[in-house]
């Protein structure tokens, strides 16, 4: 399912959150600060490398850490920051992620049946703020990104989760294919939320242990996925318009699992 680029973000926040306090400092620059980083086990969601970079215990501790690194022009380094960067620059995360394995165990020992998103993709930070807010607000108990190509969680994406990233894990995942087998082979039920099907969100049971898959903004749930899904679940659509926008579409499908739930 496509989607388009998120709106305007939330201009009030939720009623029992508080804006979080965010550092204006998102990335750390130069060759002993990126090699400190790396060596506290902060987590980074990216580290860019000039493409002559002399420095080879960065790519040697990045590479041990299973951090990606992506070589780039001098030009793209100085357009971030004009500071003495070295040809090193890391962007730390402002949150600690999870491993869905403990939220599985977690969530069953407490007699929970889990509710796990998977957003495939998702580039826009105001979108995945977006859906983390409604997905806390819903009691979600984890969201899944791919280690690549999502959006980055910056002090933007903090602020328009207004603060449901403080509470709801994030579990960032190498292969989320490999990923949708093992919760499928924990019991869960994989539904992916996408235009491709005639069956109704409305028509699905969300009382079992189920994950949803949502898709990016640009091209929807990839086929791969689609393939891998156990069930496929449109929103209904009435209008003139192509597509909901995706953290619209988080929404309506998170509180149709919720409502069941409840009922």
């Amino acid at each position: 399912m496509s989607f388009d680029q998120d709106p305007k973000p939330f201009k009030k926040p939720f009623r029992h959150f508080t804006t979080p306090k965010t550092d204006n400092k998102e990335f750390v620059f130069g060759i002993q600060s990126v090699l400190e980083t790396l060596r506290a086990g902060k987590e980074i969601d990216r580290l860019l490398v000039q493409r002559e970079l002399g420095s080879i215990e960065i790519l040697e501790l990045a590479k041990e850490k299973g951090i990606q690194v992506q070589k780039v022009p001098i030009e793209k380094l100085n357009r971030i920051t004009r500071k003495n960067h070295q040809g090193a620059i890391a962007f730390v995360s402002a949150i600690h992620y999870a491993k869905i394995e403990n939220i599985i165990a977690d969530t069953f020992e407490k007699g929970q049946t889990p509710l796990i998103l998977i957003l495939d993709r998702i580039t826009d930070v105001r979108n995945f703020g977006a859906i983390a807010r409604t997905a806390e607000c819903a009691g979600v108990h984890a969201i899944v990104i791919p280690s690549r190509g999502a959006a980055q969680i910056n002090a933007d994406a903090m602020k328009t989760s207004s603060g449901a990233l403080n509470f709801l894990p994030v579990c960032r995942e190498e292969n989320l294919i490999s990923t949708i087998e093992y919760l499928q082979n924990a019991g869960l039920k994989v539904i992916a939320c996408t235009e491709k099907t005639k069956d109704s969100v409305y028509s699905k049971d969300f009382k079992e242990p189920t994950a949803i898959v949502l898709g990016s903004e640009e091209d929807g749930i990839s086929d791969e996925i689609i393939r891998k899904s156990d069930e496929l679940a449109a929103i209904p659509q009435t209008g003139q318009v192509g597509s909901l926008n995706v953290s619209v579409a988080a929404g309506v499908i998170i509180y149709e699992a919720l409502r069941q739930r409840i009922n």
